[in-house]
Protein backbone atom coordinates (compact mmCIF):
# COMPACT_ATOMS: atom_id res chain seq x y z
CA UNK A 1 0.00 0.00 0.00
CA UNK A 2 1.47 3.49 -0.77
CA UNK A 3 0.48 6.86 0.43
CA UNK A 4 -1.95 9.16 -1.87
CA UNK A 5 -1.08 12.34 -0.18
CA UNK A 6 2.49 11.48 -2.06
CA UNK A 7 1.96 9.09 -4.57
CA UNK A 8 -0.86 10.01 -7.38
CA UNK A 9 -3.04 6.96 -8.58
CA UNK A 10 -2.95 6.24 -12.14
CA UNK A 11 -1.94 3.22 -14.48
CA UNK A 12 0.35 2.60 -17.37
CA UNK A 13 -0.27 4.49 -20.36
CA UNK A 14 -3.05 7.04 -18.98
CA UNK A 15 -3.19 10.54 -18.71
CA UNK A 16 -5.81 10.33 -15.80
CA UNK A 17 -4.61 10.76 -12.19
CA UNK A 18 -5.69 11.06 -8.85
CA UNK A 19 -4.22 12.49 -6.30
CA UNK A 20 -3.89 15.62 -3.92
CA UNK A 21 -3.77 19.51 -5.65
CA UNK A 22 -0.01 20.05 -3.91
CA UNK A 23 -0.50 23.83 -4.13
CA UNK A 24 -3.04 23.57 -1.52
CA UNK A 25 -1.95 23.36 2.60
CA UNK A 26 -3.02 21.06 4.85
CA UNK A 27 -5.08 18.04 4.35
CA UNK A 28 -6.59 19.21 1.07
CA UNK A 29 -8.83 16.40 -0.54
CA UNK A 30 -8.65 14.32 -4.12
CA UNK A 31 -9.04 15.59 -7.14
CA UNK A 32 -9.56 13.02 -10.22
CA UNK A 33 -7.08 15.20 -12.75
CA UNK A 34 -5.65 14.36 -16.60
CA UNK A 35 -1.96 15.55 -16.78
CA UNK A 36 -2.20 16.20 -20.64
CA UNK A 37 -0.59 20.08 -21.44
CA UNK A 38 2.39 19.87 -18.90
CA UNK A 39 2.22 21.78 -15.42
CA UNK A 40 -1.60 23.63 -16.02
CA UNK A 41 -3.74 25.32 -14.19
CA UNK A 42 -6.85 23.30 -15.74
CA UNK A 43 -5.20 20.07 -14.63
CA UNK A 44 -8.30 19.25 -12.19
CA UNK A 45 -11.26 17.74 -13.24
CA UNK A 46 -13.24 16.68 -10.56
CA UNK A 47 -12.80 17.01 -6.63
CA UNK A 48 -13.33 13.72 -5.37
CA UNK A 49 -15.71 12.98 -1.84
CA UNK A 50 -17.90 10.57 -0.10
CA UNK A 51 -21.64 11.25 0.16
CA UNK A 52 -24.04 9.26 1.95
CA UNK A 53 -27.85 10.30 3.03
CA UNK A 54 -27.25 13.41 1.14
CA UNK A 55 -24.39 14.52 3.20
CA UNK A 56 -20.16 14.77 2.59
CA UNK A 57 -18.64 11.89 4.46
CA UNK A 58 -14.96 11.21 5.82
CA UNK A 59 -13.07 9.09 4.45
CA UNK A 60 -9.84 7.10 4.40
CA UNK A 61 -7.41 6.19 1.09
CA UNK A 62 -6.00 3.21 0.55
CA UNK A 63 -3.71 2.78 -2.41
CA UNK A 64 -2.78 0.02 -4.10
CA UNK A 65 -1.30 -0.31 -7.80
CA UNK A 66 -4.33 -1.78 -9.19
CA UNK A 67 -6.97 0.46 -7.12
CA UNK A 68 -7.78 3.21 -4.97
CA UNK A 69 -10.49 2.23 -2.14
CA UNK A 70 -11.84 5.09 -0.19
CA UNK A 71 -13.57 3.89 3.25
CA UNK A 72 -15.83 5.48 5.31
CA UNK A 73 -17.52 3.50 8.49
CA UNK A 74 -20.69 3.26 6.41
CA UNK A 75 -19.30 2.09 3.26
CA UNK A 76 -16.35 2.17 0.62
CA UNK A 77 -16.17 3.33 -2.85
CA UNK A 78 -12.82 1.90 -5.45
CA UNK A 79 -11.62 3.04 -8.40
CA UNK A 80 -9.61 1.36 -10.99
CA UNK A 81 -8.56 2.77 -14.32
CA UNK A 82 -9.09 -0.14 -16.49
CA UNK A 83 -8.14 1.00 -19.70
CA UNK A 84 -5.92 4.04 -20.38
CA UNK A 85 -9.20 6.21 -20.84
CA UNK A 86 -11.54 4.37 -18.33
CA UNK A 87 -11.81 4.84 -15.02
CA UNK A 88 -14.44 2.47 -13.74
CA UNK A 89 -16.00 2.98 -10.14
CA UNK A 90 -18.29 1.16 -7.26
CA UNK A 91 -19.44 1.74 -4.41
CA UNK A 92 -20.79 0.11 -1.51
CA UNK A 93 -24.01 1.60 0.98
CA UNK A 94 -22.19 5.10 0.05
CA UNK A 95 -22.19 7.24 -2.97
CA UNK A 96 -19.35 9.29 -5.18
CA UNK A 97 -19.64 13.05 -5.71
CA UNK A 98 -18.09 14.55 -8.14
CA UNK A 99 -17.67 18.83 -7.69
CA UNK A 100 -16.27 20.19 -10.65
CA UNK A 101 -13.86 22.83 -10.81
CA UNK A 102 -15.57 26.37 -11.18
CA UNK A 103 -15.39 27.81 -14.16
CA UNK A 104 -13.81 25.24 -16.28
CA UNK A 105 -16.61 23.75 -18.16
CA UNK A 106 -18.04 24.77 -20.98
CA UNK A 107 -21.42 22.34 -20.99
CA UNK A 108 -22.79 19.34 -19.30
CA UNK A 109 -25.56 17.78 -21.63
CA UNK A 110 -27.78 14.47 -20.94
CA UNK A 111 -27.09 12.42 -23.53
CA UNK A 112 -29.62 9.30 -22.08
CA UNK A 113 -31.44 8.65 -18.92
CA UNK A 114 -27.97 6.85 -17.34
CA UNK A 115 -25.23 9.12 -19.20
CA UNK A 116 -23.82 12.34 -19.40
CA UNK A 117 -21.30 14.43 -21.95
CA UNK A 118 -18.94 17.28 -20.22
CA UNK A 119 -17.14 19.38 -22.56
CA UNK A 120 -13.77 20.87 -20.55
CA UNK A 121 -12.98 22.69 -23.04
CA UNK A 122 -9.73 24.63 -21.25
CA UNK A 123 -8.34 20.59 -21.03
CA UNK A 124 -9.29 20.33 -24.72
CA UNK A 125 -11.34 17.19 -23.24
CA UNK A 126 -14.62 15.49 -23.09
CA UNK A 127 -15.84 13.40 -20.31
CA UNK A 128 -18.85 10.38 -20.53
CA UNK A 129 -20.22 9.80 -17.35
CA UNK A 130 -21.93 6.55 -17.46
CA UNK A 131 -24.23 5.16 -14.69
CA UNK A 132 -24.00 0.99 -14.76
CA UNK A 133 -25.46 0.26 -11.61
CA UNK A 134 -27.42 2.98 -9.07
CA UNK A 135 -28.51 6.36 -10.32
CA UNK A 136 -26.48 9.42 -11.65
CA UNK A 137 -27.76 12.54 -10.74
CA UNK A 138 -25.95 15.91 -12.33
CA UNK A 139 -26.56 19.51 -11.25
CA UNK A 140 -24.99 21.78 -13.97
CA UNK A 141 -27.07 24.99 -14.62
CA UNK A 142 -25.73 27.06 -18.11
CA UNK A 143 -25.96 30.18 -16.98
CA UNK A 144 -25.03 31.98 -20.23
CA UNK A 145 -22.33 30.59 -22.27
CA UNK A 146 -20.90 27.97 -19.61
CA UNK A 147 -21.60 26.10 -16.70
CA UNK A 148 -20.73 27.71 -13.63
CA UNK A 149 -20.65 24.81 -11.45
CA UNK A 150 -21.10 21.14 -11.92
CA UNK A 151 -22.21 18.80 -9.47
CA UNK A 152 -22.02 14.62 -10.18
CA UNK A 153 -23.35 12.33 -7.58
CA UNK A 154 -22.63 8.27 -8.45
CA UNK A 155 -25.34 6.85 -6.51
CA UNK A 156 -26.23 3.21 -5.41
CA UNK A 157 -29.77 2.06 -5.36
CA UNK A 158 -31.78 2.32 -1.85
CA UNK A 159 -32.30 -1.35 -2.11
CA UNK A 160 -29.26 -2.81 -3.57
CA UNK A 161 -26.88 -0.51 -1.67
CA UNK A 162 -24.60 -0.98 -4.45
CA UNK A 163 -23.01 1.33 -7.54
CA UNK A 164 -20.70 1.52 -10.66
CA UNK A 165 -20.02 3.83 -12.60
CA UNK A 166 -17.35 5.10 -15.29
CA UNK A 167 -15.95 7.71 -16.75
CA UNK A 168 -13.96 7.97 -20.07
CA UNK A 169 -12.09 10.61 -22.02
CA UNK A 170 -12.52 11.45 -25.49
CA UNK A 171 -11.74 14.02 -27.72
CA UNK A 172 -14.34 14.43 -30.39
CA UNK A 173 -17.39 11.59 -31.24
CA UNK A 174 -17.72 9.16 -28.38
CA UNK A 175 -18.34 5.92 -29.80
CA UNK A 176 -20.78 3.66 -27.27
CA UNK A 177 -19.49 0.61 -26.17
CA UNK A 178 -19.84 -1.98 -23.54
CA UNK A 179 -17.36 -2.16 -20.52
CA UNK A 180 -15.89 -5.61 -18.73
CA UNK A 181 -17.34 -5.70 -15.06
CA UNK A 182 -15.38 -3.87 -12.44
CA UNK A 183 -13.71 -6.90 -10.82
CA UNK A 184 -12.46 -8.33 -14.27
CA UNK A 185 -11.21 -5.05 -15.61
CA UNK A 186 -9.37 -5.00 -12.00
CA UNK A 187 -7.65 -8.07 -12.31
CA UNK A 188 -6.58 -7.43 -15.80
CA UNK A 189 -4.94 -4.37 -14.33
CA UNK A 190 -3.55 -5.95 -11.80
CA UNK A 191 -1.56 -8.51 -14.09
CA UNK A 192 -0.08 -5.93 -16.18
CA UNK A 193 1.31 -4.55 -13.17
CA UNK A 194 2.48 -7.67 -11.86
CA UNK A 195 4.50 -8.68 -15.52
CA UNK A 196 5.75 -4.91 -14.80
CA UNK A 197 7.12 -5.98 -11.79
CA UNK A 198 8.63 -9.44 -12.90
CA UNK A 199 10.50 -7.21 -15.70
CA UNK A 200 12.01 -4.91 -12.59
CA UNK A 201 15.58 -5.37 -11.71
CA UNK A 202 16.67 -7.60 -9.03
CA UNK A 203 17.82 -5.58 -6.03
CA UNK A 204 19.03 -7.02 -2.63
CA UNK A 205 16.02 -8.24 -0.60
CA UNK A 206 16.28 -5.62 2.46
CA UNK A 207 15.26 -2.86 -0.39
CA UNK A 208 12.01 -4.64 -1.10
CA UNK A 209 10.13 -1.75 -0.67
CA UNK A 210 12.06 0.69 -2.46
CA UNK A 211 11.53 -1.68 -5.06
CA UNK A 212 7.72 -1.55 -4.50
CA UNK A 213 7.75 1.95 -4.55
CA UNK A 214 9.90 2.42 -7.33
CA UNK A 215 8.09 -0.04 -9.65
CA UNK A 216 5.12 1.87 -9.07
CA UNK A 217 5.94 4.96 -9.73
CA UNK A 218 7.96 3.77 -13.04
CA UNK A 219 4.98 1.86 -14.42
CA UNK A 220 2.44 4.39 -13.36
CA UNK A 221 4.18 7.44 -15.41
CA UNK A 222 4.00 6.18 -18.55
CA UNK A 223 1.50 8.00 -20.99
CA UNK A 224 0.68 7.02 -24.13
CA UNK A 225 1.61 8.41 -27.57
CA UNK A 226 -0.28 11.66 -28.13
CA UNK A 227 0.60 14.80 -30.00
CA UNK A 228 4.17 15.76 -29.72
CA UNK A 229 4.73 12.54 -27.43
CA UNK A 230 5.60 9.55 -30.90
CA UNK A 231 6.56 7.07 -28.18
CA UNK A 232 5.59 5.52 -24.73
CA UNK A 233 7.04 7.73 -22.92
CA UNK A 234 7.82 7.62 -18.91
CA UNK A 235 6.97 11.20 -17.52
CA UNK A 236 8.76 12.44 -14.83
CA UNK A 237 5.83 12.24 -12.20
CA UNK A 238 2.52 12.39 -12.09
CA UNK A 239 2.06 14.90 -9.79
CA UNK A 240 2.85 17.79 -11.21
CA UNK A 241 6.31 17.64 -13.02
CA UNK A 242 4.42 16.63 -15.67
CA UNK A 243 6.99 16.71 -18.55
CA UNK A 244 9.80 14.47 -19.60
CA UNK A 245 13.35 16.51 -20.09
CA UNK A 246 15.91 16.06 -22.40
CA UNK A 247 18.71 13.66 -19.86
CA UNK A 248 16.15 12.71 -17.27
CA UNK A 249 14.94 10.19 -20.09
CA UNK A 250 18.37 8.79 -20.29
CA UNK A 251 18.17 7.43 -16.74
CA UNK A 252 14.61 5.93 -16.99
CA UNK A 253 15.98 4.68 -20.55
CA UNK A 254 18.62 3.06 -17.93
CA UNK A 255 16.33 1.46 -15.95
CA UNK A 256 14.48 -0.39 -18.57
CA UNK A 257 17.33 -1.72 -20.91
CA UNK A 258 17.99 -5.12 -19.40
CA UNK A 259 14.47 -6.26 -19.58
CA UNK A 260 12.64 -4.00 -21.53
CA UNK A 261 14.39 -2.80 -23.97
CA UNK A 262 12.42 -1.86 -26.47
CA UNK A 263 10.47 0.92 -24.00
CA UNK A 264 13.91 1.82 -23.14
CA UNK A 265 14.79 2.57 -26.78
CA UNK A 266 11.43 4.72 -27.16
CA UNK A 267 12.55 6.38 -23.69
CA UNK A 268 16.20 7.56 -25.83
CA UNK A 269 15.29 8.35 -29.40
CA UNK A 270 11.86 10.20 -28.16
CA UNK A 271 13.88 13.47 -27.86
CA UNK A 272 15.81 12.46 -31.13
CA UNK A 273 12.60 12.52 -32.68
CA UNK A 274 11.56 16.21 -32.13
CA UNK A 275 15.60 16.91 -32.62
CA UNK A 276 15.72 20.75 -34.40
CA UNK A 277 17.45 20.78 -37.91
CA UNK A 278 20.35 22.75 -35.65
CA UNK A 279 20.28 19.05 -33.67
CA UNK A 280 19.17 21.25 -30.31
CA UNK A 281 17.04 18.94 -27.95
CA UNK A 282 14.36 20.73 -26.60
CA UNK A 283 14.80 21.39 -22.55
CA UNK A 284 11.61 19.39 -22.19
CA UNK A 285 8.54 17.78 -24.08
CA UNK A 286 4.39 17.05 -23.03
CA UNK A 287 2.04 15.90 -25.30
CA UNK A 288 1.12 19.75 -26.35
CA UNK A 289 4.59 21.59 -26.86
CA UNK A 290 8.31 21.37 -26.57
CA UNK A 291 10.12 24.15 -24.77
CA UNK A 292 13.39 25.42 -26.77
CA UNK A 293 14.32 28.13 -24.39
CA UNK A 294 17.01 25.56 -22.68
CA UNK A 295 18.05 22.26 -23.57
CA UNK A 296 19.80 19.52 -21.17
CA UNK A 297 23.57 17.98 -20.66
CA UNK A 298 24.83 15.89 -23.82
CA UNK A 299 24.95 12.59 -21.58
CA UNK A 300 22.97 10.62 -24.84
CA UNK A 301 26.86 9.03 -25.61
CA UNK A 302 27.30 7.73 -22.06
CA UNK A 303 23.75 6.27 -21.89
CA UNK A 304 23.74 4.51 -25.19
CA UNK A 305 27.18 2.77 -24.16
CA UNK A 306 25.73 1.83 -20.92
CA UNK A 307 22.58 0.63 -22.57
CA UNK A 308 23.91 -1.50 -25.14
CA UNK A 309 26.31 -2.72 -22.24
CA UNK A 310 23.61 -4.95 -20.74
CA UNK A 311 22.07 -6.72 -23.55
CA UNK A 312 22.25 -7.29 -27.68
CA UNK A 313 19.27 -5.30 -28.46
CA UNK A 314 21.21 -2.55 -29.32
CA UNK A 315 21.89 -4.06 -32.95
CA UNK A 316 23.78 -2.41 -36.36
CA UNK A 317 20.06 -1.19 -37.20
CA UNK A 318 19.78 0.95 -33.81
CA UNK A 319 22.99 2.07 -34.11
CA UNK A 320 22.31 3.67 -37.80
CA UNK A 321 19.01 5.08 -36.31
CA UNK A 322 20.60 6.98 -33.15
CA UNK A 323 24.20 7.86 -35.29
CA UNK A 324 23.26 11.24 -37.43
CA UNK A 325 20.88 12.35 -34.45
CA UNK A 326 23.88 11.80 -32.05
CA UNK A 327 26.13 13.53 -34.44
CA UNK A 328 24.35 16.22 -34.92
CA UNK A 329 24.05 16.83 -31.44
CA UNK A 330 27.57 16.85 -30.23
CA UNK A 331 27.96 19.18 -33.16
CA UNK A 332 25.69 21.92 -31.97
CA UNK A 333 27.47 22.01 -28.29
CA UNK A 334 30.73 22.80 -30.24
CA UNK A 335 29.25 24.82 -32.84
CA UNK A 336 26.92 27.20 -31.31
CA UNK A 337 27.80 26.79 -27.82
CA UNK A 338 30.91 28.36 -27.47
CA UNK A 339 30.83 32.22 -28.18
CA UNK A 340 34.53 33.35 -27.50
CA UNK A 341 35.67 30.31 -29.60
CA UNK A 342 38.28 28.41 -27.67
CA UNK A 343 37.48 25.09 -28.36
CA UNK A 344 35.72 24.82 -24.55
CA UNK A 345 31.96 24.69 -25.00
CA UNK A 346 29.73 26.22 -22.61
CA UNK A 347 26.47 26.53 -21.03
CA UNK A 348 23.83 29.76 -21.51
CA UNK A 349 22.18 29.42 -18.19
CA UNK A 350 22.31 26.82 -15.39
CA UNK A 351 18.70 24.99 -16.58
CA UNK A 352 21.14 23.75 -19.85
CA UNK A 353 23.70 21.94 -17.45
CA UNK A 354 20.60 20.33 -15.65
CA UNK A 355 22.13 21.99 -12.18
CA UNK A 356 19.72 24.47 -12.71
CA UNK A 357 21.16 26.84 -9.95
CA UNK A 358 24.46 25.41 -8.86
CA UNK A 359 26.99 27.81 -7.86
CA UNK A 360 28.93 27.48 -10.42
CA UNK A 361 26.09 29.96 -12.12
CA UNK A 362 26.26 32.56 -9.20
CA UNK A 363 27.87 35.16 -11.17
CA UNK A 364 26.27 34.79 -14.36
CA UNK A 365 26.68 33.34 -17.61
CA UNK A 366 27.87 31.76 -19.88
CA UNK A 367 29.58 29.56 -17.90
CA UNK A 368 32.36 27.13 -19.05
CA UNK A 369 32.25 23.69 -16.61
CA UNK A 370 34.39 20.87 -17.17
CA UNK A 371 31.26 18.21 -16.87
CA UNK A 372 30.12 19.20 -20.18
CA UNK A 373 33.08 18.65 -21.61
CA UNK A 374 33.71 15.50 -19.96
CA UNK A 375 30.10 14.17 -21.64
CA UNK A 376 31.23 15.67 -24.58
CA UNK A 377 34.80 13.83 -24.72
CA UNK A 378 32.88 10.16 -24.12
CA UNK A 379 30.06 11.10 -26.47
CA UNK A 380 32.62 11.27 -29.41
CA UNK A 381 34.29 8.52 -27.88
CA UNK A 382 30.67 7.05 -28.47
CA UNK A 383 30.56 8.38 -32.10
CA UNK A 384 33.64 6.76 -32.80
CA UNK A 385 32.86 3.52 -31.71
CA UNK A 386 29.34 3.58 -33.50
CA UNK A 387 31.22 4.75 -36.39
CA UNK A 388 33.38 1.72 -36.94
CA UNK A 389 30.70 -0.98 -36.09
CA UNK A 390 29.06 0.25 -38.88
CA UNK A 391 31.82 0.40 -41.35
CA UNK A 392 32.41 4.38 -41.49
CA UNK A 393 36.24 4.00 -40.29
CA UNK A 394 37.59 7.57 -41.28
CA UNK A 395 34.78 9.13 -39.24
CA UNK A 396 35.14 6.67 -36.45
CA UNK A 397 39.08 8.22 -36.62
CA UNK A 398 37.76 11.68 -37.14
CA UNK A 399 35.68 11.11 -33.42
CA UNK A 400 38.33 9.70 -31.68
CA UNK A 401 40.97 12.71 -32.53
CA UNK A 402 38.67 15.34 -32.08
CA UNK A 403 37.59 13.29 -28.06
CA UNK A 404 41.26 13.52 -27.16
CA UNK A 405 41.65 16.82 -28.60
CA UNK A 406 39.31 18.14 -26.47
CA UNK A 407 40.01 16.04 -23.51
CA UNK A 408 43.56 17.59 -23.53
CA UNK A 409 41.80 21.39 -23.62
CA UNK A 410 39.64 20.48 -20.87
CA UNK A 411 42.68 19.14 -18.48
CA UNK A 412 44.82 22.42 -19.75
CA UNK A 413 41.16 25.04 -19.18
CA UNK A 414 39.76 23.47 -16.33
CA UNK A 415 42.87 21.98 -13.72
CA UNK A 416 44.67 24.23 -11.43
CA UNK A 417 46.51 22.03 -9.83
CA UNK A 418 44.32 20.89 -7.24
CA UNK A 419 40.88 20.27 -8.60
CA UNK A 420 38.70 21.28 -11.70
CA UNK A 421 37.10 24.40 -11.13
CA UNK A 422 34.44 26.46 -13.51
CA UNK A 423 34.74 29.34 -15.63
CA UNK A 424 32.99 32.66 -17.09
CA UNK A 425 33.25 32.35 -21.21
CA UNK A 426 35.09 35.25 -22.60
CA UNK A 427 37.00 36.03 -19.38
CA UNK A 428 38.02 33.14 -18.43
CA UNK A 429 37.51 34.34 -14.67
CA UNK A 430 37.83 31.11 -12.48
CA UNK A 431 34.27 31.18 -10.49
CA UNK A 432 34.05 30.44 -6.79
CA UNK A 433 32.13 27.42 -6.04
CA UNK A 434 32.06 23.78 -4.28
CA UNK A 435 29.89 22.36 -6.27
CA UNK A 436 29.71 18.49 -6.54
CA UNK A 437 29.27 19.55 -10.42
CA UNK A 438 32.88 20.22 -10.71
CA UNK A 439 33.48 16.10 -10.02
CA UNK A 440 32.01 15.00 -12.68
CA UNK A 441 34.56 14.56 -14.94
CA UNK A 442 35.00 11.23 -12.82
CA UNK A 443 32.54 9.57 -15.58
CA UNK A 444 36.54 9.80 -18.18
CA UNK A 445 38.10 7.44 -15.30
CA UNK A 446 41.70 6.49 -16.51
CA UNK A 447 41.27 8.66 -19.44
CA UNK A 448 42.19 11.56 -16.92
CA UNK A 449 46.18 11.33 -15.45
CA UNK A 450 46.36 9.35 -12.51
CA UNK A 451 47.41 12.07 -10.76
CA UNK A 452 43.93 13.88 -11.11
CA UNK A 453 41.89 10.61 -10.50
CA UNK A 454 43.45 10.27 -7.62
CA UNK A 455 42.90 13.90 -5.75
CA UNK A 456 38.98 14.11 -7.24
CA UNK A 457 38.77 10.46 -5.22
CA UNK A 458 40.53 11.65 -2.37
CA UNK A 459 37.73 15.05 -2.19
CA UNK A 460 34.80 12.47 -2.59
CA UNK A 461 36.47 10.70 0.25
CA UNK A 462 37.08 13.44 2.34
CA UNK A 463 36.26 16.82 1.49
CA UNK A 464 32.43 16.54 3.16
CA UNK A 465 30.54 16.11 0.48
CA UNK A 466 29.12 12.39 1.56
CA UNK A 467 27.12 12.58 4.23
CA UNK A 468 25.21 9.68 6.03
CA UNK A 469 22.88 9.46 2.96
CA UNK A 470 24.91 10.34 -0.04
CA UNK A 471 26.41 12.85 -2.16
CA UNK A 472 25.42 16.48 -1.26
CA UNK A 473 25.52 19.15 -4.72
CA UNK A 474 27.04 21.77 -2.64
CA UNK A 475 29.64 21.21 0.29
CA UNK A 476 27.39 21.73 3.50
CA UNK A 477 30.13 23.55 5.10
CA UNK A 478 29.63 25.93 1.89
CA UNK A 479 28.49 29.20 2.87
CA UNK A 480 25.88 28.88 -0.27
CA UNK A 481 24.60 25.71 0.97
CA UNK A 482 20.80 25.19 1.05
CA UNK A 483 19.19 22.34 3.49
CA UNK A 484 16.53 22.70 0.56
CA UNK A 485 18.55 24.94 -2.01
CA UNK A 486 17.44 22.52 -5.07
CA UNK A 487 21.21 22.12 -6.42
CA UNK A 488 22.90 23.81 -3.68
CA UNK A 489 22.81 21.11 -1.58
CA UNK A 490 20.18 18.38 -1.63
CA UNK A 491 21.08 14.57 -2.34
CA UNK A 492 20.04 14.37 -5.98
CA UNK A 493 19.28 10.65 -7.99
CA UNK A 494 21.50 11.56 -11.69
CA UNK A 495 24.09 13.54 -9.99
CA UNK A 496 24.42 9.67 -7.51
CA UNK A 497 24.30 7.52 -10.88
CA UNK A 498 27.32 9.74 -12.54
CA UNK A 499 29.34 9.93 -9.88
CA UNK A 500 28.65 5.91 -8.78
CA UNK A 501 29.48 5.68 -12.35
CA UNK A 502 32.55 7.44 -12.25
CA UNK A 503 34.10 5.91 -9.39
CA UNK A 504 33.51 2.51 -10.73
CA UNK A 505 35.53 3.89 -13.88
CA UNK A 506 38.06 4.87 -11.65
CA UNK A 507 38.74 2.04 -10.27
CA UNK A 508 37.12 2.68 -6.62
CA UNK A 509 34.43 0.14 -7.15
CA UNK A 510 34.35 -0.07 -2.74
CA UNK A 511 33.75 3.63 -2.81
CA UNK A 512 30.85 3.53 -5.83
CA UNK A 513 29.02 0.45 -3.40
CA UNK A 514 28.86 2.20 -0.48
CA UNK A 515 27.56 5.58 -2.43
CA UNK A 516 24.93 3.02 -3.48
CA UNK A 517 24.31 1.43 -0.66
CA UNK A 518 23.74 5.47 1.35
CA UNK A 519 21.21 5.83 -1.56
CA UNK A 520 19.45 2.90 -1.89
CA UNK A 521 19.30 2.84 2.09
CA UNK A 522 17.49 6.33 2.24
CA UNK A 523 15.08 5.93 -0.81
CA UNK A 524 13.91 2.86 0.57
CA UNK A 525 12.99 4.81 3.70
CA UNK A 526 12.36 8.62 2.81
CA UNK A 527 10.29 7.36 -0.86
CA UNK A 528 11.25 8.15 -4.44
CA UNK A 529 11.60 11.86 -3.81
CA UNK A 530 12.48 14.57 -6.72
CA UNK A 531 15.40 15.03 -3.91
CA UNK A 532 16.57 14.73 -0.13
CA UNK A 533 18.01 16.71 2.64
CA UNK A 534 22.00 15.46 2.18
CA UNK A 535 22.13 16.01 6.16
CA UNK A 536 18.33 14.64 7.61
CA UNK A 537 18.07 11.97 3.91
CA UNK A 538 14.37 13.58 4.05
CA UNK A 539 12.51 13.49 1.03
CA UNK A 540 12.10 17.21 -1.02
CA UNK A 541 9.76 18.69 -3.47
CA UNK A 542 8.10 16.28 -5.65
CA UNK A 543 7.51 12.98 -3.50
CA UNK A 544 7.21 10.41 -6.59
CA UNK A 545 9.82 10.96 -9.18
CA UNK A 546 10.87 8.54 -12.03
CA UNK A 547 14.04 9.24 -12.62
CA UNK A 548 14.82 8.74 -8.44
CA UNK A 549 13.04 5.39 -9.17
CA UNK A 550 15.17 4.06 -11.96
CA UNK A 551 18.58 5.34 -10.48
CA UNK A 552 17.31 3.60 -7.46
CA UNK A 553 16.46 -0.12 -9.29
CA UNK A 554 20.28 0.97 -11.00
CA UNK A 555 22.02 1.01 -8.56
CA UNK A 556 19.82 -2.16 -6.51
CA UNK A 557 21.19 -4.22 -9.17
CA UNK A 558 24.74 -3.39 -8.49
CA UNK A 559 24.31 -3.91 -5.14
CA UNK A 560 22.75 -7.26 -6.00
CA UNK A 561 24.87 -8.31 -8.63
CA UNK A 562 27.45 -7.88 -6.20
CA UNK A 563 26.16 -9.66 -3.67
CA UNK A 564 26.22 -12.93 -5.98
CA UNK A 565 29.47 -12.15 -6.73
CA UNK A 566 30.62 -12.63 -2.89
CA UNK A 567 28.11 -15.61 -2.53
Amino acid sequence: MFDIKKIPFSRYGSFITISRNHQEEGDSPLYLRNIRNGDNEFGEVFRIDLIHEGNLVPYKAVLSPSMLRLENAEGYAEFCITEARVLQIRSHSVGVRLTGITGAYDYAVPVEDDRWEVNHSRQEMRYMLTSIKGRLVVDAPFIEQRCEKIIVDFLPESDMREMEGVIEEFMTVYTARSYSAFTEGHDNVLKEYESWVDNTLEIPEKYVRGKEMAAYVTWSCVVAPEGMLTRPAMYMSKNWMTNIWSWDHCFNALALAKNNPDLAWDQLMIFFDLQDKSGMLPDFVNNRSALWNFTKPPIHGWTLRRMWEQNDFVSAEKLLEVYQPLVKWTEWWLTFQDSDKDGIPQYNHGNDSGWDNSTIFHKGTPVESPDLSSFLVLQMEVLSEIACKLGKNEEARKWMDESQALLNRMIEHFWNGHRFVAKRSGTHEIIESDSLVLYVPLILGDRLPPEILKKLVEDIKTKGFLTEYGLATELPNSPFYREDGYWRGPIWAPTTMLLVDGLVSSGEKKLALEVAEKFCSMATKSGMAENYDALTGSGLRDPAFTWTSSVFLILGQHLSQENSMKD
